[in-house]
């Protein structure tokens, strides 16, 4: 049995026929409706499934730290994003969704443009859409153009009914 969408799927599935780069622009600019410090930050969606998130950043002069790299809290921020959006996608509209716990280990100076791959398994997926509430330990790899991962990041995310008993 098919898990039925929410409505950040649907929205995501009005974009379909769009060419690629057209399609990564329009959704970045409809997820930057929900969380509008994404547009501040230049964050941007590559990829977009249920099962799989790819955000990006750019190494540029407002999101640096002293040093001309890509900002910790920014870094931070790349894996928060891919992680809650991939929830997101998948906890049913009478649900909230909540960061629960985020932890980040700097591990080594960045280098360029970083990009976050966060990936949920089909077992973490049913369990959104069959739990009342629940949490869910999102795997995500964050990578810079090296292809090196400079941090290490778990994040915990929560799904709760929107409507308290």
């Amino acid at each position: 049995m098919e898990q039925q969408k929410n409505s950040m799927c649907r929205m995501v599935d009005k974009t379909a026929a769009l060419p690629g780069g057209l399609r990564s622009w329009a959704i970045t600019k409809l997820f930057g409706n929900f969380v509008p410090f994404l547009g501040t930050a230049g964050l941007r969606f590559d990829e977009v499934s249920r099962e799989r998130m790819v955000v990006s950043i750019r190494n540029r002069k407002k999101v640096q730290n002293h040093i001309k790299g890509l900002h910790a809290a920014a870094m931070a921020l790349l894996a928060e994003t891919a992680t809650g959006f991939v929830v997101g996608m998948n906890v049913p509209d009478d649900k909230l969704m909540l960061l629960k716990s985020m932890k980040v280990e700097y591990l080594k100076r960045a280098q360029g443009d970083m990009k976050a791959v966060a990936t949920l398994d089909r077992t973490q997926v049913g369990r959104m859409a069959t739990e009342e509430k629940g949490d869910v330990l999102v795997d995500v790899v964050v990578t810079d153009e090296s292809g090196e991962s400079p941090i290490r990041c778990e994040m915990v995310w929560a799904w709760v009914p929107k409507k308290r008993n």
